[in-house]
């Protein structure tokens, strides 16, 4: 195995710095091309979220790939590389590995515990997969992390230690308050109409918002995503919850009528100006903080005590990366807002659960089994080619022994050639069961070039049963991605 990945996230670099190598998505696959295209490279996938870019990569050098991918990443991203490397992270082969299956558990997450990062790698997977930059090792690496998280969520306490970014966020919003009871009654606007808008839509609906207007630029999915809100047994429809599909040209209206905006979308550019944030508060018709909202004084966060402030008229809450509102927004009177380099101070000082070290135990064994079902794998050409060689010699003696006893008759034709193959089959059953047991152990790898020497293996014959074997698994995948 010779997994390289080198990144950033939130835990090696400041939160300006990730907002300036944000990724879109159509450069995450120029990343991942390109990637593939240098020379030590033989498969990419990269995991962009939030607060993490990562370039994953099969390589055949290490240094060589270091500074491949390193480059790769400074010129995708748009930030100098003498500007990136002191923020870079590199991880090589297991601890590539446990690295990955860290971060899907949620152990390397902002919010311990946190679960959407298990959908943020599936999508990193799907990239691959559909450019066909993902092969054997990347795919069983990336699905074999679905699973170890989904094993963490399952078998531990994991999620009471974190939650999603979406409740993170509104919890500091709400300073102390139970979220349902600061968001009871409120009308949100979410912008954008992605998986995590999708989420904090949903988080707001059972919280107990009255209404929740979605903006996104294709009114189509905003749409989508209302229909899901208010459908038969969802969140919120039995508390009354209604929900709107706006354009991004009617963000403007929205915004005099919200108490709460949670804004997530790919824009390169500010979705929300200051001057447009200050435009919507004079535009409102209340008169005091609390008219633009129903109940008591419902338009402002609880203090820390857990009453309700009433110098707060208008919450956001920006969760994308680069930021969607200006940060300008902090100064003006009336509003309170946290984006995600406020969630980053705030995480510091987040408890955690007891279970984090029962899931760092499972990551510890997963990572064990993953190399060692690799190193076997890697022997598995030579076998098959050994195993194809004897099958050759069993054929080519047994058409000299047809030449030379014409006579045999059918029956004992077939009674002599199974004999010999169970011989064969006898004396190569014992090694080869053995020499898989011990390529399965750290610095295993040599016993397949031990076996090839031994039994002069043509190289070309266990290369062509590799390949073969990589054609079978990537439509093995396209069938179970379709």
């Amino acid at each position: 195995m010779s997994l390289l990945v080198v990144g950033l996230s939130h835990r090696s670099a400041p939160v300006s710095v990730l907002e300036r190598a944000a990724l879109a998505r159509e450069t995450q696959a120029r990343l991942v091309h390109d990637t593939l295209a240098a020379e030590p490279a033989t498969e990419a996938a990269v995991l962009a979220t939030c607060n993490r870019i990562e370039l994953y990569a099969d390589v055949d050098k290490f240094h060589a790939g270091v500074a491949e991918l390193s480059t790769l990443l400074a010129r995708h991203t748009g930030v100098p590389l003498e500007e990136l490397t002191p923020y870079l992270y590199v991880h090589y082969e297991d601890r590539a590995v446990h690295h990955l299956f860290s971060v899907a558990c949620g152990l390397d997450s902002m919010v311990v515990g946190e679960g959407q990062i298990l959908g943020q790698i599936k999508d990193a997977l799907a990239l691959g997969q559909e450019l066909h930059t993902a092969g054997r090792l990347l795919n069983d690496l990336f699905q074999q992390a679905l699973r170890v998280g989904k094993r963490a969520h399952s078998e531990t306490g994991i999620d009471k230690a974190g939650q999603s970014l979406v409740t993170f966020g509104l919890e500091q919003l709400a300073e102390g308050a139970a979220v349902s009871d600061w968001a009871a009654g409120r009308r949100a606007l979410v912008i954008g109409a992605g998986s995590m808008s999708s989420l904090a839509a949903a988080t707001l609906a059972r919280a107990g918002v009255a209404h929740v207007a979605v903006a996104n630029r294709t009114l189509e999915r905003a749409q989508r995503l209302v229909e899901i809100l208010t459908e038969p047994g969802a969140p919120g429809v039995f508390a009354g919850l209604t929900a709107s599909a706006v354009e991004m040209d009617a963000v403007a209206d929205e915004l005099v009528l919200a108490d709460l905006v949670v804004s997530c979308t790919g824009a390169t550019g500010l979705v929300l100006t200051a001057d447009a944030i200050r435009a919507a508060l004079a535009g409102r018709k209340d008169a005091g903080p609390c008219a633009a909202a129903p109940g008591p004084c419902a338009a402002g966060p609880a203090g820390t005590d857990g009453a309700a402030r009433t110098d707060v008229r208008l919450a956001l809450l920006d969760l994308a990366m680069p930021r969607d509102i200006d940060a300008a927004a902090h100064r003006l009177d009336g509003v309170r807002l946290v984006d995600i380099e406020t969630l980053a101070d705030a995480s510091a000082d987040a408890p955690m659960a007891a279970d984090v070290d029962q899931v760092r135990s499972i990551v510890s064994d997963e990572v064990a089994a993953f190399g060692a079902a690799q190193r076997a794998a890697h022997i598995t050409p030579t076998v098959v080619a050994l195993r194809t060689m004897a099958a050759d010699v069993v054929a080519g003696e047994m058409a000299r022994l047809n030449g030379r006893l014409p006579d045999l008759d059918d029956k004992q034709r077939a009674e002599i050639t199974q004999t010999v193959r169970r011989v064969v089959d006898k004396l190569l059953h014992a090694p080869t069961v053995r020499v898989k047991e011990l390529a399965s152990t750290p610095g295993g790898a040599g016993y397949a070039d031990a076996l090839r020497e031994l039994f002069d293996l043509d190289p070309q014959a266990v290369a062509a049963v590799s390949r073969a074997d990589t054609r079978a698994d990537r439509h093995t995948t396209a069938r179970e991605s379709a």
